[in-house]
């Protein structure tokens, strides 16, 4: 029913009363007041002394603020706090110290997996004649690996459990890491990601007003789990804690935002400390064609050589945003200067497609 015709019905009806009493001006409801009081309060502050570098909508829940966002001031410059002086302090001399030379230089392969890993002689035949080039270092949060191949056995480092979508899985990586920076030969460390900005519900719709003032939404980015870095940005990832404990308080599964730790972290911390320093693809290649939670998964029968030749001649990075536009965009693979292949490896392979892939190991990596 209208309004209106709320009205006139109780004026009807009010024909009918007798005339009220004759008594003194009626008093406003205190709450009205406090309420109003209030929140004059908190706008006039909100415009004198404006939170960080956002909006005066800090204070307020994003659903409640959005209706007043377009006029409310916003802020550019604003005092750092003690915690961000301190990481960029940090992450500044990091990236400009001199990296220890190594007249051995070696690639540190860090697997990252529940139990055993089934394609151990694939592994095996694609490191042949690289021997005193690599490290292996395995993290097996379910049960100790049985392996099939020499070179794992005695590889695996302490692991803890690992709950996917959750920081524990950042947690294995750093641990991955901390174990294969003790190498000082090791210089480049490969968890077998790529950074891009994703406005839909599965990219910057994952991000959390709680992670302001540090993190804004403009810098929350997108990327793979699996990653290829040099030593200077693995020890900037140890050495972080200030963006870390945004992520480990507030981008967690299945509450509301679904935001997935392992997918955002490395990709936003980069893209603020370092954003030249890094490629924006990953060196793995996953196919997402299905839409599903999931990348398809090859079986036996999939795996050809016509396959495994057209991943190897990717020469351009595909991304799609998760928005209802649908925004594609395809970008060279660029190795210094000049346009390459993009990927190195590929998952996933379903164990049974092991012979096959030994078959046509020429052209495959994982």
């Amino acid at each position: 029913m209208k309004a209106s015709q709320v009205w006139q019905r109780g004026s009807k009806d009010m024909t009918a009363m007798p005339p009220p009493r004759q008594r003194g001006a009626a008093k406003k409801p205190m709450w009205i007041i406090v309420l109003l009081s209030l929140v004059c309060v908190a706008l006039i502050g909100a415009y004198a002394y404006p939170p960080r570098r956002y909006s005066a909508c800090y204070f307020f829940a994003s659903s409640v603020c959005t209706p007043f966002k377009d006029w409310l001031p916003t802020v550019t410059r604003r005092e750092r706090t003690d915690e961000e002086i301190i990481s960029s302090v940090v992450m500044r001399d990091l990236l400009a110290m001199p990296m220890p030379v190594s007249k051995n230089p070696k690639i540190a392969l860090m697997f990252l997996t529940p139990g055993s890993l089934p394609f151990e002689k694939l592994w095996e035949k694609f490191l042949q004649g690289h021997e005193g080039r690599y490290s292996i270092y395995i993290h097996a949060s379910r049960e100790r690996p049985v392996h099939s191949s020499s070179l794992f056995v005695g590889r695996e480092i302490h692991s803890e459990k690992v709950v996917w979508g959750r920081i524990s899985m950042v947690d294995a990586e750093k641990r991955l890491l901390a174990n294969a920076l003790e190498d000082v030969d090791n210089q480049f460390f490969v968890l077998l990601s790529d950074s891009f900005l994703d406005p839909g519900p599965h990219g910057s719709g994952r991000y959390s007003v709680e992670m302001l003032p540090e993190i804004e939404q403009r810098d929350f980015r997108k990327g793979a789990q699996w990653f290829a870095v040099t030593r200077r940005h693995a020890l900037l990832i140890l050495a972080d804690h200030l963006y870390y404990n945004k992520f480990e308080l507030y981008c967690k599964p299945a509450e509301g935002r679904n935001c997935i730790a392992d997918e955002h972290y490395l990709p936003t911390l980069f893209n603020m400390v370092d954003p030249g320093g890094i490629s924006n693809w990953s060196v793995t290649h996953v196919d997402w064609s299905e839409g599903k939670w999931h990348p398809r998964s090859y079986r036996a029968i999939d795996v050809t050589y016509a396959l495994l030749k057209n991943i190897t001649a990717i020469k351009e990075n595909f991304r799609i945003t998760s928005d209802d536009k649908k925004v594609v965009t395809m970008t060279p693979c660029m190795w210094n200067g000049t346009k390459r292949p993009c990927y190195l490896f590929a998952r996933k392979f379903y164990p049974e497609a092991l012979n096959n892939l030994l078959k046509h190991s020429s052209y495959t990596s994982t």
